[in-house]
């Protein structure tokens, strides 16, 4: 069988890694233990992203054609791959979380929804907050004024004298 067969599948499967996806990080993970990888990856796969090592060549050849293509400047050395269909940031939030930590990782480059970024914008993107957490904020602060306007509303329907009332006879 030609090596161009045995390639093929391989190109093909981070084709369709990459097809639809949302985002796509390259991060240089040369250095760190198979217990750190065994956290990073089993995080990454809680997050719906899928985290692979491919040769370079490989992805090179199926990113062709596509907005990933804008990676091929870092496919040199030791790269993973962290691709994510579902939540654009997630790849960089989590990545950044663990090169922090472990100091031998870090991110080269990444192409979120079709925009490249580079490695400090990567690292600016993941200190963003989750979708959840902004859309939480979103309405405690929005709750917050709404709350107060309806005790304001309750106070003002209750009549006046209603707490006087009762106090009156007592007073006589």
């Amino acid at each position: 069988m030609a090596k161009v067969e045995l390639k093929q599948p391989i190109i093909n499967e981070i084709a369709e890694a990459v097809d639809g996806a949302q985002s796509a990080v390259l991060v240089q993970y040369l250095g760190i233990t198979v217990e750190q990888d065994t956290a990073l990856r089993k995080e990454l796969r809680e997050a719906g992203v899928h985290y692979k090592v491919y040769k370079n060549t490989l992805m090179k050849r199926a990113f062709e054609g596509t907005d990933f293509a804008q990676l091929d400047k870092h496919l040199d050395g030791p790269n993973a791959l962290a691709v994510s269909k579902e939540d654009a940031v997630a790849p960089a939030r989590i990545l950044a979380k663990y090169a922090k930590q472990f100091k031998v990782m870090s991110m080269v480059g990444g192409v979120i929804e079709g925009k490249y970024f580079d490695d400090k914008q990567l690292q600016d993107l993941a200190n963003v907050p989750s979708r959840e957490v902004l859309l939480g904020r979103l309405f405690g602060s929005m709750q917050s004024p709404i709350a107060n306007f309806a005790r304001v509303i309750k106070q003002i329907a209750e009549p006046e004298g209603e707490g006087d009332a009762a106090e009156a006879p007592a007073a006589e």
